[in-house]
């Protein structure tokens, strides 16, 4: 049992609970809440205010400045506590007294939700601390000092981030004079994106297949026309017709398979996967393509279980399917296609590379750096990339000059869906390569505890 604050003042728990009715009637207006349901959520909060405020003079038999900071926060929070830390969005009630000072404004209460979004540590603090963005404090503002509802869009920062809706509302004055508000962040980033990879296939669809379907018309058309009897025109038109049609089931597949991802991307994957045995499956579906293009793998993994991430194991055979396929249409017969896996590296090693000499840049970097890592090096003996090109090779449908025609022709999403996989699992991606110097591409993933 978390040690009770000894003397308690009675205006913080009358703030605390019209703070919680507030907080809740707010999030019925935003339809978060049944009328029922909130209706009865106010009266608990009302019962339990009422509670506090009799038993709220009674002195406390624990001293909290020798309690731990987690016991000093749990007694800390006000009686309506339990009841809003439910709640799935976060939610901060925040107070200030001058309207100029904009250092005094302060959130007096956040929920789970917020504490785990916003990485609050204390029961309280300056509320700058906790969010920057102009924008929000703006609508902070407006509702503290102007008696206002107000709304912004906030975007979190980083590899994932994420996309929120900041609601800001009056809650009148505390018995000190502190103008008191409520903030609720509701996340939109899922509807965001699915509106934007909506839009996005919509529009690369269209674009990618526009030529494809062109060439099609056109061989149609002349098979129709002059070279209907043509048996070695007609044979010829067909093999480059079967080969669009060809094309254009990859892109589809590619797209949809990029789609998915982004879809998710938010959603970090909790399953435990072997890299090595990963790797091993790839290289065994990939090995008589390999041995038709005349190209040694050159592998190197370490023992079963020593190398174990946490992943999808089907993306993560994705990515590294991707990877060696790209280096085996890059290399030439007679070259070798080298594949390493370590593990236990701390990000900066693993985006570090193998080589010494040759540019390298990083893709993607993850958000939290402490983690261990494992990681996936493909190497190639190909032409090469120049410096300039590197940092567009995650784009969609980029292909570097040169190389956007024959027999290397692919749809150019499939280190655009490397990244999105890695940035799923909360991984990074790095590139280094010069031209005649061939590429190393580098795929790395937080280990899973057991293999860390």
């Amino acid at each position: 049992m978390a040690p009770r604050r000894t003397d308690v003042p009675l205006w913080p728990i009358v703030m605390a609970g019209g703070a919680g009715c507030a907080a809740i009637t707010a999030l019925a207006v935003m339809e978060r809440m049944g009328p029922v349901d909130a209706a009865l959520a106010v009266l608990a909060v009302a019962a339990a205010t009422a509670y506090a405020i009799v038993k709220g003079s009674a002195a406390g038999d624990a001293d909290l400045t020798r309690a731990p900071p987690d016991a000093r926060l749990e007694a800390r929070e006000p009686p309506y506590a339990t009841l809003v830390n439910i709640l799935p969005d976060p939610l901060l009630v925040i107070a200030a007294l001058e309207r100029d000072d904009f250092t005094d404004r302060r959130f007096i209460f956040a929920n789970s939700a917020a504490r785990e979004l916003l990485q609050i540590r204390e029961g309280e603090g300056r509320l700058v601390t906790a969010i920057r963005d102009p924008e929000v404090l703006e609508a902070v503002d407006e509702a503290l000092f102007g008696a206002m509802d107000a709304e912004t869009v906030y975007e979190t920062a980083g590899a994932q981030g994420r996309v929120l809706r900041a609601y800001a509302r009056p809650l009148g004055l505390a018995m000190d004079g502190a103008h008191l508000a409520v903030l609720v962040l509701r996340d939109e980033t899922e509807a965001r994106r699915l509106d934007r990879t909506r839009a996005d296939f919509l529009a690369n669809a269209s674009h990618e297949l526009r030529t494809p379907l062109a060439s099609l018309s056109g061989f149609i058309e002349t098979l129709r026309g002059h070279a209907r009897d043509d048996a070695v025109a007609r044979d010829r038109f067909l093999a480059i017709m079967q080969a669009q049609a060809g094309r254009m089931s990859r892109l589809i597949d590619d797209l949809m398979s990029l789609s998915r991802v982004e879809l998710n991307e938010h959603v970090a994957p909790a399953g435990e996967v072997d890299l090595a045995g990963a790797v091993g499956d790839v290289l065994d579906a990939l090995g008589p393509l390999a041995a038709e293009q005349g190209v040694t793998l050159d592998v190197s993994l370490p023992p079963p279980g020593a190398a174990r991430v946490t992943g999808d194991r089907d993306q993560i055979v994705q990515v590294v399917q991707n990877l060696v396929a790209n280096a085996l249409k890059y290399s030439s017969r007679g070259g070798s296609v080298r594949v390493r896996v370590e593990a236990g590296l701390t990000a900066e090693a693993a985006a570090q590379g193998s080589r010494a000499d040759t540019p390298r840049l990083p893709l993607l970097t993850p958000d939290h750096s402490g983690e261990s890592y494992a990681a996936v090096r493909v190497s190639d003996e190909g032409p090469g990339i120049a410096r300039e090109n590197l940092p567009r090779l995650t784009e969609r449908f980029y292909r570097v000059e040169g190389q956007k025609s024959g027999e290397r022709l692919g749809t150019g999403l499939g280190l655009a869906i490397v990244k999105h996989i890695a940035n799923r699992h909360r991984g990074g991606l790095s590139v280094e390569s010069a031209p005649g110097q061939g590429s190393t591409f580098t795929v790395y993933f937080p280990m899973s505890p057991a293999g860390g």
